[in-house]
């Protein structure tokens, strides 16, 4: 895992490096004020002055001591400035990915079991239609319908400007009308995507020999699919839920800008177009090692749920 996060740390810092623009530049061109000497020493003091293998040096040492520098919009502590943001965008994207394995798992399993009825073939076509609709126009659409035309849900932030004046229950029921619009937005995609691979999975498996063999015996429909088939079908889903770990963090950018929530998200999209490349660089590391960590966890998971596994590696 080490020498891959060295190679992603590398990619990423030089190909931010080389993206259109620089933070000097996103600073002072709308200063007509700022001269050529006052750009060259706002260079020299973001160390863009020095070549680009010794400022990747640079922000290595600082990194192997845990600290990912400053900012060079306000010259706060990248490691600050993610503090503030984690909660809310853990908080989001855990309740979404709770609410899309409880409806995903269960609606794949069960399209797989009554294979081509009428309840498959409409999921089918919500399925897709969740794949083929964009996030951002999705969004647009929840807005305009349930934020400006009915007036269900706020359209904006995590809460309103009166919370102050609210009682404790009233601050939850504000915070969480505040959420719904997000929280659609951000499950739609998942469940299409994870009843879709539940489905496949569920599939595969009632095709194998064992289960033929319980039906057989006479065993109920309902204790072949969910006592034979079900603890199987899922084996292949942990390893989605340990890729789901990066998109924790890292997986908002496009609900969190829209709906003006103050996360992870929105501070990834502000630093990117502003070129605050250590806010960039100290957000792309952490979903790189969650990445990793996920792969390691299915890994692992995978290994302790199948018996197979432990076999092959015994014998090998």
């Amino acid at each position: 895992m080490i020498p891959i996060l060295l190679g992603i740390t590398v990619i990423t810092f030089t190909v931010i490096h080389l993206a259109p623009g620089d933070p000097v530049e996103t600073q002072t061109e709308l200063n007509i004020k700022a001269s050529a000497q006052a750009r060259e020493n706002l260079k020299k003091l973001y160390g863009l002055d020095q070549p680009l293998h010794v400022q990747y040096i640079n922000w290595l040492k600082r990194f192997l001591r845990f600290d990912f520098g400053e900012s060079f919009v306000d010259q706060r502590r990248v490691i600050d400035k993610i503090k503030e943001r984690i909660p809310i965008t853990l908080s989001i994207n855990l309740i979404s990915m709770m609410i899309i394995f409880i409806f995903a798992i269960p609606i794949g399993v069960f399209s797989a079991w009554r294979r081509n009825s009428l309840f498959d073939r409409i999921t089918t076509v919500f399925v897709f239609a969740g794949f083929s609709m964009p996030h951002f126009w999705l969004a647009l659409l929840l807005m305009i319908l349930f934020g400006v035309e009915l007036g269900w849900f706020p359209i904006s932030g995590l809460q309103s400007i009166e919370i102050e004046d609210m009682s404790f229950f009233e601050r939850l029921i504000d915070i969480a009308r505040h959420l719904v619009l997000p929280v659609a937005v951000a499950t739609t995609g998942g469940i299409a995507g994870l009843s879709r691979y539940s489905r496949s999975s569920m599939l595969e498996v009632l095709r194998q020999d064992y289960i033929r063999t319980a039906r057989a015996k006479g065993l109920p429909e309902k204790t072949v699919i969910f006592r034979h088939g079900l603890r199987n079908a899922l084996l292949p889903v942990v390893t989605i839920l340990g890729l789901s770990v990066p998109g924790l963090i890292g997986g908002s950018v496009i609900f969190e800008t829209i709906f003006a929530i103050p996360g992870m998200g929105q501070l990834y999209y502000s630093s990117a177009m502003a070129r605050d490349y250590p806010v960039v660089m100290g957000m792309l590391v952490i979903i790189a090692v969650l990445t990793l960590l996920g792969n390691l966890i299915a890994d692992i998971t995978y290994a302790l749920i199948d018996p197979r596994i432990k076999v092959g590696g015994e014998r090998g």
